[in-house]
């Protein structure tokens, strides 16, 4: 029943909860463009990438104190990348506001998407160590795996490095156009 006594019609109890919902979305237009609420974000994701660069950092201590004689093995350079990756994106998150301002603007995808190149070479690693236990355990040659590894790697570079040149040499004005951002980003995702 209505205010007045009367039943409220179906399209108006529709449009009554549409309002209420489309009122209910306005807070993360609240947060998106608050900066105080970015900024918490930030830090929040910096927190938690430097978290997980430092527990690599502690396990690649402890893999080193246990087996030293052994040098650097799979896992421990895999380690070792997980504390680089995550450590440089946690610095990303803190100093973004400065990174947002560098010109020209290829320098900021430069920065922003090293550490997605080296997250590539990082779980490119892991697969080489499972498939380097799988070979083992079936006793059969782990030779060719290392060169394929370091070509993927080299291609996925070569092209990643193509580009960034590509678009460092096209005036600002042209590469503005070309809509940078979810065209690297696409490129990106795809190595």
């Amino acid at each position: 029943m209505g205010r007045s006594g009367g039943v409220i019609s179906a399209p108006t109890a529709v449009m009554v909860a549409a309002y209420e919902l489309k009122n209910a979305s306005n807070w993360w237009d609240q947060i998106d463009e608050s900066p105080l609420w970015q900024d918490r974000l930030y830090h929040i994701l910096a927190a938690l990438f430097g978290i997980v660069s430092f527990v690599a950092l502690v396990q690649l201590i402890r893999i080193q104190l246990r087996v030293p004689e052994y040098g650097w093995t799979t896992q421990k350079v895999f380690h070792f990348l997980n504390f680089v990756v995550n450590g440089v994106r946690s610095l990303i998150f803190v100093f973004r506001r400065e990174i947002q301002k560098l010109k020209p603007e290829i320098v900021q995808h430069v920065l922003l998407d090293t550490p997605s190149l080296a997250f590539f070479t990082t779980y490119a690693l892991l697969v080489l160590f499972w498939a380097e236990i799988y070979y083992q355990a079936r006793a059969a040659s782990t030779d060719g795996l290392r060169p394929s590894f370091i070509t993927i790697n080299a291609v996925v570079y070569a092209v990643q490095v193509k580009f960034l040149a590509h678009c460092f040499t096209l005036s600002p004005g042209k590469w503005e156009g070309l809509k940078l951002d979810s065209f690297y980003e696409e490129a990106n995702s795809v190595s």
